[in-house]
C-alpha cells in the first residue's frame, strides 16, 4: 500500500511540474491529455478564465475500444477540428504525467495536422 501511495504522489508531482510550465491563456490555450487503459480524453483549457473551451474523448466518438493509437489519432483530429472552428490556431500541449510517446504523441500529431500549432 505504501508503494502505491508513493507512486501516485510521484505521478501527481510530475503532472504539476509539467503543468506549471504550460499555462494556457485566451490567446494560446492549453491542450490537456488524459489517458486510461480503455479511453483517451482531450480538453482545450483557458487557465486564466478557468474555462474548458472544447473537449472530446474516445467514448464520445463511439470508437469502441479507445485505448490504442488509432483511436488517439481520431480523437486528436476531432479536437483539432473543433479548435479550428472556435478560432484557436495556437495552443500549448500539456502531456500531464505521461511520456510524449505512443497515444499521447499520436494525439499531438493529429492536432498539428488539423492546423493547430504548438
Amino acid at each position: 500500500m505504501a508503494t502505491q501511495k508513493r507512486l501516485e504522489k510521484r505521478r501527481r508531482n510530475r503532472a504539476f511540474r509539467v503543468r506549471k510550465k504550460v499555462r494556457g491563456t485566451a490567446d494560446r490555450p492549453r491542450v490537456s491529455v488524459h489517458r486510461t487503459l480503455k479511453h483517451i480524453y482531450v480538453q482545450v483549457v483557458d487557465d486564466d478564465a478557468g474555462h474548458t473551451l472544447a473537449s472530446t474523448n474516445s467514448k464520445a466518438l463511439k470508437l469502441g475500444y479507445g485505448g490504442n493509437v488509432d483511436a488517439a489519432k481520431q480523437v486528436g483530429a476531432e479536437i483539432g477540428k473543433i479548435a479550428k472552428e472556435k478560432g484557436i490556431s495556437e495552443a500549448r500541449f500539456d502531456r500531464g504525467p505521461y511520456r510524449y510517446h505512443g497515444r499521447v504523441k499520436a494525439v499531438a500529431d493529429a492536432i498539428r495536422e488539423a492546423g493547430v500549432k504548438f
